[in-house]
């Protein structure tokens, strides 16, 4: 578990996990717009490569944080996280051939899930600082999630509301990233 900044577990792996953090706000704003430009007629091939690579960098963020983190605790949160988004790739680039409401299901239930695991990750580690903007992150992805579901059924079913999504928790990574780094400065 961990206690504070000052450790030199944790203290090398605030930066690294700051680190990170910028590089997810930067790709989640670029996805974003990449998403809200491609899909406006409707899925298409690009639309369909986009929705399945989000959730791979998942995948891959939450990889090089299992790396950096092993000293500061336990990993098993982001191993979980690890599966449930391939397993959501997996998913939606199945979903895809359905169109737009099926891909929102399954985003949908990845947001639930990945916002549970998110919440009890950032909770484990608000000790180091700079989590709160997670901790209120996984819990709005969760309430973001059943939207995604049931606006699945709409007359007209956008990604726009994926991308707004996205847009909010690079937001959140920014946000967190500059509390890590005034919450080292303080310690």
């Amino acid at each position: 578990m961990v206690t504070t900044v000052d450790s030199p577990a944790v203290g090398g792996f605030a930066p690294a996990l700051r680190r990170l953090y910028f590089v997810r706000f930067a790709f989640a704003i670029v996805w974003a717009v990449l998403v809200f430009l491609t899909t406006k007629s409707g899925l298409g091939a690009v639309g369909v490569a986009l929705v399945v690579v989000y959730p791979l960098f998942d995948v891959g963020s939450a990889v090089v944080d299992a790396r950096s983190s092993k000293e500061a605790g336990s990993a098993r949160g982001l191993y979980v996280n690890m599966a449930i988004s391939l397993l959501a790739a997996i998913g939606i680039a199945v979903a895809s051939a359905s169109g737009v409401p099926g891909v929102l299901r399954v985003w949908g239930a990845w947001a639930i899930v990945a916002g549970l695991v998110q919440l009890i990750v950032a909770i484990g580690r608000r000790k180091m600082g700079g989590q709160w903007p997670m901790i209120l992150s996984g819990g709005i992805s969760v309430l973001a999630g059943a939207n995604f579901v049931i606006g699945a059924s709409a007359a007209n079913p956008s990604l726009s509301t994926v991308a707004g999504y996205a847009v909010l928790g690079g937001v959140f990574f920014l946000v967190s990233a500059i509390r890590l780094g005034r919450a080292a400065k303080e310690n």
